[in-house]
């Protein structure tokens, strides 16, 4: 049976000396690997482990379950923030309501790019919006995440230097291992036609798109939030409010101060 892995979780309940080697010595009893170890809350511990039979993950759940130092709170198949957690030390933050929204702050960029690139890296259509304040860095971890998982991103419409705003690509242009950025609000107050017809051509692509202002976006297009994938709001701190008020008024910060590429 090939290799596997799991994700164990537990909450310590007497940190004693030793509890960590005893935990790693009765794995190595039961011939099973450890992929990695970290904090991933407070008092919690979490492990990525490979074993290659599955009655062996069942025979440690019923040892651990002995154990009166340690509370089991996981063990399963790893999910992506089980990885994260790991890698990173804590859970990315996930919203109680609507589970595929999940939120950053400023000094978190690296988790958030972390999370973006495994997105990527997944085959098929995803559909990714990104909610968040004028320079907070939405697009900037964006085009990170995209050097990341090694993806080749492509703007259909942006203020990232000047006003970038897409009607037609190059042939060499379409493909499933591009990340086709657009920016939801130049879309909708600056974009014609045509450039909503390349938008719904590249929606049909079985690759990874990210749409900055959501929001805005759905509202001056066909699209809802149903059809996105994951929410992602990046904030400076976490009690800054996201709105978008200025986008109605003639100076909006949203706005390029550089002029407009039209493609």
């Amino acid at each position: 049976m090939a290799m596997k892995e799991w994700y164990v979780e537990y909450e310590i309940k007497q940190n004693r000396p030793g509890l960590l080697g005893d935990i790693s010595s009765l794995l190595g009893m039961l011939s099973i690997n450890i992929v990695t170890i970290n904090g991933v809350d407070q008092g919690r511990r979490g492990l990525l482990i490979r074993a290659d039979n599955d009655d062996l993950i069942e025979r440690l759940e019923s040892i651990l379950n002995t154990m009166d130092t340690i509370k089991v709170i996981k063990i399963r198949e790893p999910k992506l923030r089980d990885r994260l957690a790991v890698r990173h030390g804590r859970y990315i933050q996930r919203d109680a309501d609507d589970k595929k929204t999940f939120r950053f702050i400023r000094n978190e960029l690296g988790v958030l790019v972390d999370f973006m690139a495994e997105l990527y890296k997944q085959e098929g259509h995803k559909l990714i919006g990104i909610r968040g304040m004028p320079r907070v860095g939405k697009t900037e971890s964006i085009v990170a995440a995209s050097v990341c998982a090694n993806k080749r991103w492509l703007f259909l419409s942006s203020t990232l230097l000047k006003q970038t705003i897409r009607s037609q690509l190059l042939v060499d242009e379409y493909g499933e291992n591009n990340i086709y950025i657009i920016d939801g609000i130049v879309s909708a107050k600056r974009a014609n036609e045509k450039h909503w017809q390349l938008v719904r051509e590249i929606m049909r692509l079985p690759a990874v798109k990210v749409i900055e202002h959501p929001d805005i976006f759905i509202r001056n297009s066909e699209y809802t939030m149903e059809d996105f994938d994951y929410i992602i709001e990046l904030r400076n701190d976490a009690d800054e409010e996201i709105t978008y008020d200025v986008v109605d008024k003639e100076n909006e910060p949203f706005a390029s101060d550089f002029g407009e590429f039209n493609f």
